[in-house]
């Protein structure tokens, strides 16, 4: 059996959202969040994947039961915290469900906390074949003696029967999973805070390497992740959502988002020693006042905040539509709820 992705009934299917944001106790709030967005006409919710009360199956199946137009995309999950056997089953379970509505988002992870479990960071090479994996697996393929980067083993097999078409997507960074994801990828997840330079960049890449891979480049489609604050949620809300939470990107992996957007990296070293920035117990989000965030707007470039739709919903809806002019084919709304956005989106379709 074959399950067709059917032509979903939506007014924006180019706009997304995250679902679940950040830090979460309570999954359910997650179900609200869907059928809103699926009331407001959004295209597709994504879901990041961390080690608490966010695990992807559970959150994938429960929201594919909720809805019925949103498409589900994984933004992303690590191919090596699952055997591979059941991550093809479980992508091929929702997809069924949802009636051919789910994308398979993988990425690379944070490397110093898959170290701490104990897994080897991911590899361009490994993401290839696991993607190449999961294809025969949906085929209906039996993978006998499988030996490469993804791993070894003796036989992968689901059902000879399976002949699923699902979408795989990739976060992607640098232009070495860019380039994977133009040749065996089917939607790409840029990072938030990437300058409008950068973005086009980005699309240009995949589009190439699509073509040198005898692709449709127009067939890998490009997904912007825009910081979208409108001012209806106040002010201590849009300098933790905005300038917060690229302090905490900059905390993460700074060297790589400042070399991506080719930023000054005296700017990001300036921003390391600065008294409040290293005194922080935590992540910016989560653990600075509003007096240090307010102190943190004042460190960074004012180029660095650019990249984020901010003030009214207007205007926040004429700063996502300028990201198609990018060439990208569509933007996720990020650091806001569908709640939060209903303004904005509405601005928008007007």
């Amino acid at each position: 059996m074959r399950a067709q992705s059917a032509q979903f009934a939506q007014a924006a299917p180019e706009l997304g959202f995250y679902a679940l944001g950040g830090h979460v106790e309570n999954p359910r709030v997650m179900l609200d969040e869907l059928r809103l967005a699926e009331d407001l006409g959004l295209g597709t919710a994504f879901l990041s994947e961390r080690f608490s009360v966010k695990e992807l199956a559970s959150l994938t199946g429960a929201a594919g039961a909720v809805t019925e137009t949103l498409r589900i995309a994984t933004g992303a999950t690590n191919h090596h915290t699952r055997h591979p056997a059941v991550t093809a089953a479980w992508a091929t379970t929702v997809h069924r469900l949802t009636g051919g509505r789910f994308t398979l988002g993988l990425g690379r992870g944070l490397a110093p906390q898959l170290e701490a479990f104990g897994l080897p960071p991911v590899t361009t090479a490994q993401l290839e074949d696991f993607i190449g994996l999961m294809r025969r697996l949906w085929h209906g393929e039996t993978v006998v003696g499988h030996d490469g980067p993804a791993g070894s083993w003796p036989a992968l097999k689901l059902d000879p029967e399976f002949d699923e078409d699902i979408p795989v997507a990739l976060t992607a960074f640098g232009p070495a999973t860019l380039a994977l994801a133009g040749r065996a990828a089917d939607m790409v997840i840029l990072h938030t805070y990437f300058a409008d330079e950068t973005v086009a960049r980005c699309v240009e890449r995949v589009r190439t390497a699509a073509e040198r891979a005898g692709r449709d480049p127009a067939a890998v489609q490009v997904w912007s992740c825009y910081a979208t604050v409108p001012d209806t949620l106040g002010e201590e809300a849009r300098l933790r959502k905005t300038v917060a939470r690229l302090a905490t990107y900059l905390q993460v992996y700074g060297d790589l988002l400042v070399a991506t957007n080719e930023w000054d990296p005296a700017a990001l070293r300036r921003f390391r020693a600065d008294p409040v920035v290293a005194g922080l117990d935590g992540w910016a989000d989560v653990v600075a006042t509003r007096a240090e965030i307010e102190h943190i707007a004042s460190v960074l470039p004012e180029e660095w905040l650019a990249p984020a739709a901010t003030g009214s919903a207007e205007h926040c809806a004429a700063q996502v539509r300028a990201q198609f002019d990018l060439g990208v084919d569509g933007v996720i709304m990020h650091c806001a709820t569908p709640a939060e956005l209903e303004p904005v989106v509405k601005a928008y379709l007007a």
